[in-house]
């Protein structure tokens, strides 16, 4: 049986203050059936006897808290109630909320004399509040008026404007509802008010459970959700962490940036809400992100906030931990690959390198000050926009003009392209260049591209999804032409992977093929165990490397990575059924080889191959060789330019990809050196 118990309560000298105790003491009694004795002792806070200072300036956090809380740490106390909103964060050591009560009305009212509308008060009119936000939310409807501001308990504002002191007042609401003034608002004003606003807040010393416990509840927090930052990578979503997948499989609603891809976000149940934010273009301000997050957690959801690269990484993760902690919501943070160390490993680049570079710098590009570090290697994230300058700078700083830099768009994904130069030519260059960029300077450029003086190295532009195979010298201007996206309707392969028994042999073709082949197996609740019995041939080295990767040795291997390369591995095995996992546009010749050889073949779409969104073409004046990697990049590339222009080498991988640039070719006089 609960025992009757008295309560050492400790509370502000104000009317408010005094009513707001009584209020919790009310809803404490009717939680527990029984008499509450209370003994309150009230103090004077630091604010109160400090009215000179204006609370629109930068105030202490503590200004009303400060003397409770030395009270409750003191033992003086067994708990103290607070309006929720003027709480510090992060809050005092040893001092914990153990409650946070159902608020009234969050709205902010005014009031006038002669009950004016803040759109009735004449201009220079003087508005009084203690808040800075609500003197940009005055000013934003009214920038005619003055505001000023206004210290005091509730009363003594509400009599500056009896006196004509000031024409109006901003409070909330909710004060003058607990004090019986409601009836001196002349309207409830349309402004963003502060979360907090209207809730109470009990406060303990830590460790005081039978206060935590008696005050349970009257707390809303067991009602709050989650909200866990989640890091996607830099864009490829091979690279999202295994634990970011789980919150995402978990959650109620995503919030989700530009660094992420919506089309691999169709496969969670979660309602999916756009909060990207692009230089010059913001879909949502931090502000509101900020807000919706506290909304949506506030409902009980299960939140993740879905940002490209790492969460604390140039992604304002620090900011929203800290306002949705503030606003007492759990937060989780989950790890992801930040573009810098996607960049490198994309382009093959290390970081750091003995005799070359100890340490590394990641700088915001985007600072309107932009600080150069002291480190061997620099990387900017958010430059494009100022590249010239960022150039001009380093140089300035003692950087060598010949110091090499790499830029890189869309890192990791299959539209990725990079761009070789030197500081000197930045700091000439008008070039624009496609965002997101990342920007990497220093010696270890040379990893990948050797700065010596040369007549003129090649400038290749590959339009294949891997950048592979070529010399140090070479300058290598990435612009895939093929991105590749999921089957929109898998139950044709998954159907086939149901049937694998039928057949003897199974046929990669691509590493998208693998990729998404075992996708489909892990969907279909299989794994390889479901691969015994069947001779598995790999188109080359790259489709079992990616196939070793999966735990399968390939039983064949095609000497020439091309489809006529299979036809003649297949030529020296038993004939039988054959399975092709294979992309949406790949030719008839494999099928119809192995056809004529007497195999039964099936192909099935694994994979959709598409012209990536937004490509755009790009100068190719100064470019001395294209490479062509795939029948569909000859296609598009001839769809997207018009032509195959003169005075160019043309890089062909594999005998169909020059057929299908011979075949194009014919259409053009294009009379140019070709390479296998």
């Amino acid at each position: 049986m609960e025992q009757k118990r008295t309560v050492h309560i400790i509370s502000r000298a104000s009317r408010l203050a005094q009513i707001q105790t009584e209020e919790v003491l009310r809803a404490l009694q009717v939680c527990h059936s029984l008499p509450v004795t209370a003994d309150i002792r009230c103090v004077t806070s630091w604010g109160d006897r400090h009215k000179e200072i204006s609370l629109l300036e930068t105030p202490p956090a503590d200004l009303f808290t400060r003397e409770l809380d030395e009270a409750l740490l003191r033992g003086e106390a067994d708990m103290a109630v607070h309006s929720a909103k003027d709480l510090p964060f992060p809050l005092p050591e040893g001092i914990e909320v153990v409650a946070l009560t159902a608020g009234l009305t969050g709205t902010d009212s005014l009031v006038s004399r002669d009950q004016q509308t803040l759109f009735q008060l004449p201009a220079g009119a003087r508005i009084g509040t203690s808040s800075p936000a609500r003197k940009q939310e005055v000013i934003a409807l009214r920038p005619d008026v003055e505001v000023v501001s206004i210290r005091g308990t509730i009363e003594e504002r509400i009599a500056q404007v009896t006196s004509g002191a000031v024409d109006g007042l901003i409070v909330a609401t909710c004060a003058l509802q607990r004090l019986g003034l409601a009836h001196k608002a002349s309207e409830i004003l349309p402004f963003r008010t502060h979360p907090l606003q209207g809730h109470l807040a009990i406060t303990a010393r830590k460790g005081n459970e039978w206060v935590k416990e008696w005050c349970a509840p009257l707390d809303i927090r067991g009602n709050y959700g989650t909200v866990t930052l989640v890091g996607f990578g830099p864009g490829n979503p091979e690279l999202l962490t295994y634990a970011g997948y789980k919150a995402l499989e978990e959650a109620d609603i995503i919030y989700f940036d530009d660094l992420t891809d919506p089309v691999f976000l169709e496969r969670f149940t979660a309602i999916k809400s756009y909060a990207g934010k692009r230089s010059g273009h913001h879909s949502k301000e931090q502000a509101e992100i900020n807000h919706l997050l506290l909304a949506s957690a506030r409902e009980g959801k299960k939140v993740v906030r879905l940002k490209g690269g790492d969460p604390m990484i140039f992604a304002h993760g620090g900011e929203e931990i800290a306002w949705l902690e503030s606003h007492f919501i759990p937060v989780k943070v989950i790890p992801g690959i930040t573009t810098a160390s996607a960049m490198a490993a994309c382009s093959r680049i290390s970081l750091t390198h003995r005799g070359m570079a100890s340490s590394v710098a990641f700088v915001s590009g985007h600072h309107p000050d932009i600080a150069i570090p002291r480190a061997d290697t620099l990387v900017f994230y958010m430059g494009a926009g100022r590249i010239r300058e960022i150039a001009i700078r380093l140089i300035r700083k003692g950087w060598h003009k010949q110091t090499p830099v790499l830029l890189v768009h869309n890192v990791s994904r299959p539209d990725q392209q990079e761009f070789f130069t030197t500081l000197d030519r930045l700091q000439e260059s008008t070039r624009s260049y496609p965002t997101p960029l990342i920007i990497l300077v220093g010696e270890v450029v040379r990893q990948r591209k050797e700065a010596q003086a040369a007549p003129r190295p090649r400038k290749i532009l590959h339009t294949g999804s891997l950048v592979s195979g070529y010399d140090t010298t070479d300058e290598v201007i990435h612009q895939p032409l093929i991105a590749i996206r999921p089957v929109t309707d898998q139950a044709p392969l998954l159907q086939v992977i149901h049937r694998l028994q039928e057949f003897d042999y199974l046929l990669f073709t691509s590493r998208y093929a693998v990729r998404y082949f075992f996708e489909a197996l892990k969907q279909a609740k299989k794994d390889s165990r479901a691969l015994q019995g069947l001779r598995i041939a790999s188109i080359g080295k790259v489709t079992s490397d990616v196939l070793r990767s999966k735990g399968i040795e390939p039983d064949l291997e095609a000497a020439t990575e091309d489809s006529y390369g299979v036809i003649a591995l297949f030529r020296a095995v038993s004939p039988g059924e054959v399975l092709i996992p294979r992309s949406d546009i790949a030719l008839p010749i494999l099928p119809e080889g192995l056809r004529q050889l007497g195999f039964g073949v099936i192909c099935v779409t694994a994979y959709h191959n598409r012209l990536p969104e937004d490509v755009e073409k790009i100068d190719l004046s100064d470019i001395t060789s294209i490479a062509f990697t795939s029948p569909s990049c000859v296609e598009r590339f001839y769809a997207l330019y018009g032509e195959f222009p003169d005075g160019r080498e043309y890089l062909l991988k594999g005998k169909i990809t020059r057929e299908a640039f011979e075949r194009i070719k014919q259409q053009t006089n294009t009379k140019t050196p070709i390479t296998a």
